[in-house]
């Protein structure tokens, strides 16, 4: 049983959709461990999972290169 509703989910679907190339790697770098969006058992109405789809995007923007993790820095 999932701790999220399905409309909690859809919506992090939606914000991951609208989330920059920057946005998707500094959340790759800073968020906590568990984070919902990069789970693969948190599924959406489409189908897919959450995790699935985040890093989807994360690649169709050339994944987290040298210099987005230089300038994100640690």
């Amino acid at each position: 049983m999932s701790d999220y509703t399905q409309e909690q989910i859809d919506a992090m679907e939606t914000e991951i959709k609208e989330m920059g190339h920057y946005a998707l790697c500094t959340a790759w770098r800073f968020s906590s461990v568990g984070d919902p969006r990069f789970r693969s058992d948190l599924i959406t109405s489409s189908g897919k999972s959450l995790g699935d789809i985040f890093s989807e995007r994360l690649r169709a923007f050339g994944g987290f290169t040298p210099e987005i993790s230089k300038a994100i820095g640690f």
